[in-house]
């Protein structure tokens, strides 16, 4: 069973922003299965190096529509990338140093509800924004 489910209510009205955010919700499924299956450190490792790499990049994407478009919000919004990029990347570096109980129930929980409140927050403030400059 999937920790978190894509909903229309998830959708930011920006066809490339929506399948990053469907592609990040897949990734926390893949990395919350692989852990419910007790899978080995490698493939977790794996997992969690994707989710982490996939998240920079997809911030990458956001803050690059908003540096276009001159977003008036996007030095708060950047600030909360920074935040969830930092304690991610700060899970990474103890699992990869061994500490594996850093991968539990409650760091997953941690990252569908950031991942969920972001969405559904943050995000939707910039859907007017972008859509009125002609991203869509």
């Amino acid at each position: 069973m999937p920790l978190m489910t894509w909903t229309d209510r998830m959708s930011v009205g920006v066809a490339v922003l929506d399948e990053d955010h469907r592609k990040l919700v897949a990734m926390v499924n893949e990395l919350y299965d692989a852990m419910q299956a007790g899978q080995g450190k490698e493939k977790l490792g794996r997992v969690l190096g994707d989710l982490v790499q996939y998240t920079k990049m997809h911030f990458a994407r956001e803050e690059t529509f908003f540096s276009r478009t001159g977003y008036p919000e996007a030095p708060a919004h950047r600030q909360q990338h920074v935040a969830l990029t930092r304690q991610v990347v700060e899970v990474q570096e103890k699992y990869a140093a061994g500490q594996a109980a850093t991968l539990s129930l409650e760091v997953m929980h941690f990252l569908r509800d950031w991942l969920v409140k972001h969405i559904q927050g943050s995000d939707q403030a910039y859907r007017e924004h972008l859509n009125a400059k002609g991203i869509r």
